[in-house]
Order: structure tokens, then C-alpha cells, then sequence
């Protein structure tokens, strides 16, 4: 087996693990409502979930993925570059590191912001700033600011004109909007593995180009085999759950009904294919966690706890600079490390 192969897999594994820690935090906040409005029981909502993950992830292309894997950083520039790898490493390295901890500590983090952190973070070590594609950075950028006020303000709107509709008999509508909160969970899950799914797609087509492996055709930019293998991984990281994180979105933000549930998750599930459709990765967890504040606030403003939204916010703005400067020292101390010990 060649050194180059050896690589690959062990880049593979890193990335494939990643998957399985985004599902472990991220995609538990498809459930979290769900399950905290006893919609549904938490064992059918696991399995709804991992079956729309794997749909959105597998059958809803593959925009995001190429963002991520040449979008940020151009791959074929370091084909050729034996230390180019080294870039995979750090940024799956230190990016599954802070998902696992932000989980452990119940925060709902952003999987993406720390991707994109460590990319452009290791790929600054090996060849400066220049190599970073900026414009498409602050495209990103943008988006991830702007996505979870969307998300916000049309789950606010979107409960006011229910409200108004339904203003007659209240209950009804709420138990109406049961079978409905089911139903939007399941496009939540769709529309998350359309862009959450496809980060690692993106980061691992990314490695193999970069250890010559692999070119993009015109029918796919990723391989068959790897979109499947990182759908598989984060519907796992799902069915194992992370329920620190789903208690945070469920119950810690708002006390929700069923038509609180429903209307959070379609406007969140609205938003994040919108993105998904032209290629912007972005935050699934602060987009959801804004679009429970838009319908909680909506209705009694009083009701959303704020102080919960603050904490989302502090690690929401923490996660790129400390990610990027991380990668940045992982990428260092391993380039370092191999040039005394091998290269």
C-alpha cells in the first residue's frame, strides 16, 4: 500500500468522523421539537430523521460540497505539494474537536463555521493569505450572518399571520399542527442533509484531488462512493443523538406547542435550502435557534429565554477566529513534527 493511499484513508476516516460528530450535534436539533412538543416519541423521531438525512444528503446535489472543496481554497494548487495534506489533518482534526466539545458542553455550534475556520486557517500556514479566495469568504460570511436573522424573522411573521387566521379557536389549530410538526421535521431533515451532509463531501473530494486521486466530472463533483459513505456517517451521528444540544433547542429557548414547532422548522428548513440550491453553507443549529426565538417572541415575547439565545450568539462569533487560529498551530506543530521524524 503507498504512502499516498495510506494518506487518503486515514484523511477519509477524519472526514467521515466529522460527519458522524456534525449528526451527533447538529442534526439532533431535527428531533429536538419534535420531541420536546411530545409530538412524536424520541425513538420514531431518531429513525424519521437518520431516513430525510440520508435523502437530503444523498439525493439534493452537491452545491454546498463544491463550495467547501474549491470554493474557499483551490485543491489542484497543491496537487503535487507533499505537505499539502497536512492542510485535511489540521482542518478535520481541530473542526471535529470543537464540534465534540461544544457538544459535551450542551452548545448548539456551528459545524460549517468550524470547517470553514480550520480550512482557511491550515491553508494559510502552508501558503499565506493570498491562497484564500476572499470574495467567496465573505460571501459566506454574509450568509452565515444573515441566515439565522431570516430564519428569525420569518418564523415571526409566519406565526402572527397563523395567529390571526386561527384567533378564533386557538387549541384546534394547535392540535391540527401536530401531524404538520412531523411533517416539517422530516423537511427540516431533508433540507439539513442538503447542506450540512455536504460538508464533508466537500472536504474529502477536496483531499483526494489535492493527493491526485481523483478529478471532478461534469456529471458530479464528488465520488459515488463518498456521498454515500458521508450520508451513512451523519445519519449514525444522529441515531446515537446529542442531547445536551436537543434539550438546549428544545425546551431551554422556548416552551413550544405544536404550531410553534411546526412553523420553526419550516421557516428554518425554507432558509437552509434556499442556500443549499446555490452553494452557501451555512449554520443549521443558529438558524433553527433563531426560527424557535422568531415564534416564541412572536407570541409572547416575554416567553423566550434570551440569556440561552446570548450563549448561541458568543460561540456563533468565537467559532471561525478560534478555528482558523487553531488549524492554523495544528498545521505547524504536525508540519514540524514530520519533517523531523520523516520528511
Amino acid at each position: 500500500m503507498t504512502s499516498t493511499l495510506i494518506l487518503a484513508i486515514i484523511v477519509v476516516l477524519l472526514g467521515l468522523a466529522f460527519n458522524f460528530s456534525n449528526g451527533f450535534n447538529d442534526s439532533a436539533n431535527i428531533i429536538a421539537i419534535p420531541v420536546g412538543t411530545r409530538a412524536v416519541s424520541p425513538i420514531k423521531a431518531l429513525i424519521l430523521a437518520g431516513i430525510f438525512e440520508f435523502i437530503g444528503t444523498y439525493f439534493f446535489g452537491q452545491a454546498v460540497a463544491k463550495t467547501i472543496g474549491r470554493g474557499i481554497v483551490e485543491p489542484s494548487i497543491f496537487v503535487g505539494n507533499k505537505y499539502a495534506v497536512i492542510i485535511l489533518f489540521a482542518t478535520l482534526l481541530t473542526s471535529t474537536l470543537w464540534n465534540v466539545i461544544c457538544t459535551i458542553l450542551g452548545m448548539p455550534i456551528s459545524a460549517s463555521h468550524a470547517l470553514i475556520g480550520g480550512l482557511i486557517g491550515s491553508a494559510i500556514a502552508i501558503a499565506g493569505i493570498e491562497v484564500v479566495k476572499w470574495n467567496n469568504v465573505l460571501k459566506i460570511f454574509l450568509t452565515l450572518l444573515l441566515a439565522p436573522v431570516l430564519g428569525l424573522v420569518f418564523a415571526y411573521i409566519l406565526t402572527k399571520i397563523v395567529y390571526f387566521i386561527a384567533r378564533s379557536a386557538p387549541r384546534k389549530i394547535n392540535k391540527l399542527f401536530k401531524t404538520l410538526e412531523v411533517l416539517a421535521s422530516c423537511f427540516y431533515a431533508i433540507s439539513h442533509g442538503s447542506n450540512d451532509g455536504q460538508k464533508a463531501i466537500g472536504i474529502i473530494t477536496f483531499s483526494l484531488i489535492v493527493l491526485g486521486l481523483y478529478s471532478p466530472t461534469q456529471d458530479s463533483f464528488a465520488p459515488k462512493w463518498v456521498i454515500i459513505a458521508c450520508a451513512i456517517c451523519i445519519t449514525l451521528g444522529i441515531m446515537f443523538g446529542g442531547w445536551a444540544v436537543i434539550k438546549t433547542i428544545g425546551m431551554n429557548i422556548y416552551k413550544i406547542k405544536h404550531v410553534n414547532g411546526f412553523i420553526a422548522q419550516l421557516s428554518a428548513s425554507l432558509v437552509i435550502y434556499f442556500a443549499s440550491s446555490i452553494g452557501l453553507p451555512l449554520s443549521t443549529t443558529h438558524v433553527i435557534t433563531t426560527s424557535v426565538m422568531g415564534t416564541g417572541a412572536a407570541e409572547r415575547i416575554k416567553c423566550v429565554r434570551w440569556s440561552v439565545g446570548r450563549n448561541v450568539l458568543f460561540t456563533w462569533l468565537l467559532t471561525i477566529p478560534t478555528t482558523a487560529l487553531v488549524a492554523f498551530f495544528v498545521y505547524r506543530l504536525i508540519f514540524f513534527i514530520l519533517k523531523i521524524l520523516v520528511w
